[in-house]
C-alpha cells in the first residue's frame, strides 16, 4: 500500500484556500498589501501561493508514481491528465465569450499542466542524479537567457516588463491578443518563464522521493529538507543581490529558489507536526480543501464569472453584477474600513467553499482530473 502524507494534503489545502482568498477580494480597489502581488521585484505572501502549489505537485508525483515504470499506459495517462488540466484552464479563459481570436492562452492551470507533464516524465525516466542536474540546468539556463541574450528591437538583455526576452517571445509566438489582458504585452505565465517554474515541480519530486527513504530516520529526512531548504534561501538571496532579483512575474531563478526553500520549510514543519507528532485535530478544514484542490480552483473561477453575468438593480437604480450586489448588501454595511470589508468578502467566499467541500468530503466525493 502506498504511503500517504496527511501533511501534504494539509499543505495543499492551505495553499489552495490562500489562492481562493487572494483571487476573490470583495473589492479589487481595496486590498491589504500582503494579499497583493509585488508590483515587480520582491515577494509578498501572495507570491508564494502558486510556486508552493507547483512544489506540492512535484511531491505528489513522487508518491503517486513511486514504483511505476515508464510504460506506454503510464505515459499516456500523464499526457491525458495534462491535456485535461490545460483544457480546463483554456475553458476559463474562453468563458463566457468563447472568442478564440482574443483568448488568453497561458494561465495558472495551463502552467500546472506543463509542470506536471514534464516533472512526471522526468521522474519516471531519469535517476535522482539526473533530476538534480536538470533542476540546476533549468535555473542556470534561464538566468543565462534572461541576462545575456540580446532582445530584438530592445537591444541588450534586460529585465524590464515590456522589453525582456520572455515578453518578446510571448508577443512573437503567442501574439498580443492571447496574453494577459491586464498588461497586454507580456504574460506572467508566459512561455520562457515556465522553464524555472518546472524547477519548482522538480524540487518537489526530489523532496517527495527523499521522504520515502525507509533507510533514513525521520530526523535524517527532516534535517535533509531543512538543510537544502536553507541553501535554497541563501542562494536566492545571493542571486537577488547579484542582479537577478526575486520576481514572480518573470519567475526568476532567485524567485524559484526562494519559494522552493520556503516550501521545504513549510512541508517539513507540517510533516513533523502532523505525521510524526500526530497533532491532527486542526487539519480537517485544510484536508477537505486539499483533496479537491483542482475542482475548487476551477469552480471558484467559473462561478464568479457566471454571477457577473447576472445583473441586479441597486436601490439607486444602478445595475450591478449579482456578486457585487451581494457584497454591497451583505458585507459592506458592517464595515467602516473598505479594506476590512474587502477582506471579509474574500473570507466569506473561502468559508462558503469550505462548507461545500466539507459536504463533498463527507460523502466521499473526490473529483479527479
Amino acid at each position: 500500500m502506498k504511503q500517504r502524507l496527511l501533511s501534504l494534503d494539509v499543505f495543499r489545502g492551505m495553499t489552495v484556500a490562500m489562492m481562493i482568498l487572494v483571487n476573490n477580494p470583495g473589492d479589487w480597489g481595496h486590498i491589504y498589501a500582503p494579499l497583493e502581488h509585488a508590483e515587480w521585484n520582491g515577494c509578498t505572501p501572495t507570491d508564494l501561493v502558486f510556486p508552493f502549489f507547483l512544489f506540492i505537485v512535484g511531491v505528489s508525483i513522487a508518491f503517486a508514481f513511486q514504483g511505476k515504470v515508464a510504460d506506454r499506459k503510464t505515459i499516456l495517462k500523464i499526457i491525458e491528465r495534462s491535456i485535461k488540466l490545460f483544457a480546463l484552464g483554456l475553458f476559463l479563459s474562453l468563458f463566457p465569450k468563447f472568442d478564440f481570436s482574443i483568448v488568453r492562452i497561458p494561465g495558472v492551470l495551463q502552467r500546472i499542466a506543463i509542470v506536471f507533464l514534464v516533472s512526471a516524465i522526468v521522474f519516471l525516466t531519469t535517476t535522482k542524479r539526473t533530476q538534480q542536474i536538470i533542476f540546476a540546468s533549468l535555473l542556470i539556463g534561464y538566468w543565462l537567457l534572461m541576462t545575456f541574450v540580446p532582445v530584438p528591437d530592445a537591444g541588450a538583455a534586460n529585465l524590464e516588463p515590456e522589453h525582456n526576452l520572455g515578453a518578446y517571445l510571448d508577443r512573437l509566438i503567442l501574439g498580443v491578443p492571447h496574453l494577459y489582458k491586464a498588461v497586454k504585452v507580456w504574460d506572467p505565465e508566459g512561455i520562457l518563464s515556465t522553464i524555472p517554474a518546472i524547477a519548482n515541480g522538480l524540487a518537489g519530486v526530489l523532496v517527495g522521493t527523499w521522504l520515502q527513504r525507509d533507510d533514513k530516520s525521520i530526523t535524517e529526512r527532516l534535517m535533509y529538507i531543512y538543510f537544502y531548504g536553507s541553501i535554497a534561501l541563501v542562494l536566492a538571496w545571493v542571486w537577488d543581490a547579484a542582479g537577478f532579483p526575486i520576481n514572480k512575474s518573470l519567475w526568476t531563478s532567485s524567485y524559484a529558489l526562494w519559494t522552493i526553500g520556503l516550501a521545504m520549510f513549510f512541508l517539513a514543519g507540517f510533516y513533523w507536526l502532523v505525521d510524526v507528532k500526530g497533532y491532527k485535530f486542526w487539519t480537517k478544514p485544510f484536508v477537505v480543501y486539499g483533496v479537491n484542490a483542482i475542482t475548487v480552483f476551477f469552480l471558484s473561477g467559473l462561478i464568479p464569472r457566471i454571477m457577473n453575468m447576472i445583473k441586479v438593480e441597486m436601490p439607486d437604480g444602478e445595475k450591478v453584477s449579482s456578486i457585487t450586489w451581494m457584497y454591497q448588501s451583505f458585507i459592506v454595511p458592517f464595515f467602516s474600513e473598505p479594506k476590512n470589508a474587502s477582506l471579509a468578502g474574500a473570507i466569506t467566499f473561502v468559508l462558503i467553499w469550505l462548507g461545500i467541500l466539507w459536504i463533498m468530503y463527507e460523502k466521499k466525493i473526490i473529483v479527479k482530473v
